[in-house]
């Protein structure tokens, strides 16, 4: 490194300093940014035609971040929360530089200016209780790998949990004994205890009695023993929802992901009765908002809320504004 290009050593105290000691950043946080800023210097190294090793921090200017979101989004078929996820990555890293060197805050603020992309809100793709034990009776529960993914299944449906808090489980964060619960750790690294049923508590502690694990080694592996990653959940269950979709026809119009578990446990909560601060409470939203998302997507719940206002009854009488003749001949002279 020149002494004329501080951008290396502020790249490296941004990651070592400010994300992993200053905000004690979670792992998987630490490398969502490195996978941003991965992608960022191989995109300005070859539209510049020179090495990354080149790069200074004048190279990344606020008109090179926005052609990099435009090449993430459109030309590698990335999503728009994508895009968003890619440029608060960017943004982070230089509001840092605008505290720690005050010589760059005009570069800086022009990339802070950078706007996020608001992105249409579609109803949660959720499961009907029908099509969760279709894909439940999926795995061959006969062997390991077989028992391993109904559990797991079993337990995002029971839990509402994301799939990393799932994967991430221990045994000694779960309660074998009344009251059963399993604590788990969400985004950014906040605890919430979540209750199980006792068949999802028996289904555990039979996957654990087939396959010991130690207490603080991670519940579901892979069969060489190595924790489960969420890309090979993703693979089996792709599988299984194809298998079960030759009884349930329904799941050939859904896009299913172990996401969906969660949408399933928060949709049939609502439908339940539940109070929405509990599920908000149960599933680890920050925000309420969140939660009432679910509130909406429910049709069964819209249904019979329907049925209770009512058809509006019909009238012969028109509007007062209709039966106000003068008012309908002065707006006619507008």
């Amino acid at each position: 490194m020149t002494k004329g290009n501080p951008f290396p050593a502020l790249l490296r105290a941004f990651f070592q300093e400010w994300l992993a000691e200053q905000r004690s950043a979670s792992i998987h946080t630490i490398r969502s940014y490195r996978d941003t800023w991965r992608l960022l210097l191989r995109f300005i190294a070859e539209r510049n035609g020179c090495g990354v090793a080149r790069i200074k921090l004048a190279d990344i200017s606020a008109g090179e971040v926005r052609a990099f979101l435009h090449h993430a989004e459109h030309e590698r078929g990335g999503t728009i929360g994508t895009r968003n996820c890619r440029l608060a990555a960017i943004r982070s890293f230089f509001s840092f530089v605008a505290d720690k060197d005050p010589e760059y805050v005009a570069q800086c603020t022009e990339v802070l200016t950078v706007p996020l992309k608001r992105e249409p809100t579609s109803a949660p793709c959720y499961l009907e209780p029908s099509e969760v034990e279709a894909i439940l009776a999926r795995p061959d529960r006969t062997t390991l790998v077989g028992m391993r993914d109904h559990v797991l299944l079993s337990f995002l449906y029971n839990s509402g949990a994301r799939i990393q808090e799932a994967l991430d489980l221990c045994s000694n964060a779960i309660r074998f004994d009344a009251p059963y619960c399993a604590r788990l750790y969400g985004k950014g690294r906040k605890e919430r205890i979540c209750p199980l049923w006792p068949e999802t508590v028996t289904l555990l502690r039979k996957l654990l009695e087939r396959h010991p694990r130690a207490p603080d080694e991670r519940i579901f592996v892979n069969r060489y023993g190595k924790p489960l990653g969420a890309s090979g959940v993703r693979f089996k269950l792709a599988a299984y929802v194809e298998e079960a979709a030759k009884s349930v026809p329904s799941l050939l119009t859904k896009n299913v992901t172990p996401h969906s578990f969660r949408h399933a446990t928060a949709v049939h909560l609502v439908a339940a009765g539940v109070d929405i601060t509990v599920i908000r409470s149960w599933l680890g939203h920050v925000s309420l908002d969140t939660t009432n998302h679910y509130a909406q997507a429910n049709l069964e719940t819209k249904r019979k809320a329907l049925e209770q206002v009512g058809a509006p009854v019909a009238s012969n009488v028109p509007p007062s504004w209709k039966r106000d003749a003068s008012l309908i001949e002065w707006l006619d002279t507008l």
